[in-house]
């Protein structure tokens, strides 16, 4: 299995603010909802699928974002698109709009495209909570906003159903120093790190220099791997060679401080396999795991070519794992997607180096490409992708079943 080609985009001009009109969603009555039925039992519910999202990861979300949307179609839901550009600002696509063959780059004026905005973030989410019945927002976003807390905090304010992990576990996922410092705490495998923020490195080059210098010679491999502490699809990464030549180093924290204001900087692991769990549930009584999948990088590491473009890597969904390793990683990926209290789904991600198995992340909203690796195991195992994408949207909503919104009077005040 080879991955594929994400159209590349440009920032481009996101329309005329105060654009009219919103076609709204329409489907099942909000029982759906609610009520005794099992959620799988009950008729098809509408969804917002939220793509695109202003991080560098993009384009990889118009790519998943569609795919989902063509899957719960096809399992009978009435599914609208919702465009979040670059500059942040909303549009309604209109269903010509979810072909994956129109070019990533046509997002870029969402209306030639015929989608109605623009919005900002907040009149979106009061416009699709005000539809009767509110549609459940499938959040198919990747990176900042998306994939940080911001856009579920949104829908937590307007009452809104969400898939996937909460505001909390999106944060911690999301931050891989934070994530590390947890599960290091918690006796799970991780490689060695430093984090810097911009702040310290503008006001003290020199010391965090040195002090990452100072970090690199204590291990047995001098090298690092400097990247944005939050970020995906190994955007702004880069191998440093040599730690102690200061310029290189440099260079490598400019990188990673283009997309985020703190860095990592991680011991570098010679040609590691790369091996995926795909984690779904809501909690420890309901968990299912599947896995691993392994991806053979065509290039030094796994960066965003490699991930992405035609041809240059290849996967698997039946690595050569032996029990006693499979059952660590089955058991490694609970424990990690418990412990930050995940919901929903997660890819859990593992390096695998001279024997050592570390745990490297957890992707709280991974790809969602046909060919990617999150769907490809769960496929492999019996839960085909649009399967898969319809058992996103009923955790969700049996999420919401169980949640209790509590509504306060003054008399309830202390």
């Amino acid at each position: 299995m080879t991955t594929g080609r994400v159209p590349g985009a440009g920032a481009g001009d996101a329309g005329d603010a105060g654009a009219a009109g919103a076609r709204g969603v329409r489907g099942a009555a909000r029982d759906d909802i609610a009520g005794d039925e099992p959620v799988g039992r009950r008729s098809p519910v509408p969804v917002a699928v939220l793509l695109g999202g202003p991080s560098a990861e993009h384009d990889v979300s118009l790519v998943s974002g569609r795919a989902i949307a063509a899957a719960l179609e096809a399992k009978g839901h009435a599914v609208s698109g919702w465009l979040i550009g670059l500059d942040g600002r909303w549009w309604e696509l209109p269903a010509t709009a979810l072909d994956p063959r129109v070019p990533a780059t046509a997002f870029d004026d969402p209306a030639s495209l015929g989608a109605c905005g623009p919005y900002a973030a907040a009149g979106a989410v009061e416009l699709l909570a005000s539809h009767d019945p509110a549609p459940a927002v499938f959040v198919a976003l990747h990176g900042p906003f998306g994939e940080d807390g911001t856009v579920q905090a949104l829908c937590e304010a307007a009452g809104l159903t969400y898939t996937g992990a909460g505001v909390a576990a999106s944060a911690v996922g999301m931050d891989k120093s934070l994530f590390k410092r947890l599960v290091a705490g918690l006796d799970m495998p991780v490689v060695p790190w430093r984090d810097v923020s911009l702040a310290a490195f503008e006001a003290g080059r020199g010391a965090v220099l040195e002090e990452l210098a100072r970090f690199a010679r204590s291990l047995d491999d001098p090298r690092l791997m400097v990247k944005p502490a939050r970020l995906g699809s190994s955007v702004g990464m880069r191998i440093v060679r040599h730690p102690d030549d200061p310029d290189e180093l440099a260079d490598a924290l400019g990188e990673a401080f283009r997309f985020d204001d703190r860095a990592l900087a991680e011991a570098y692991l010679d040609h590691p396999r790369e091996l995926e769990m795909a984690v779904l549930g809501n909690g420890p009584e309901d968990l299912e795991t599947h896995g691993p999948g392994e991806a053979f990088p065509g290039r030094e590491f796994y960066d965003y070519v490699a991930k992405y473009a035609d041809g240059v890597s290849r996967t698997t969904t039946s690595p050569d794992v032996d029990a006693d390793l499979r059952a660590r990683l089955h058991a490694i990926a609970r424990a990690a997607y418990t412990a930050i209290g995940v919901e929903g789904f997660a890819r859990v991600d593992f390096l695998l180096a001279g024997g050592t198995l570390y745990l490297n992340e957890i992707n709280t909203i991974p790809g969602f490409t046909p060919i990617s690796l999150f769907p490809a195991v769960c496929a492999a195992e019996g839960r085909p992708f649009a399967d898969v994408c319809e058992r996103i949207l009923v955790l969700a909503l049996e999420r919401e079943r169980r949640r209790r919104r509590v509504s306060l009077t003054r008399a309830d005040l202390p």
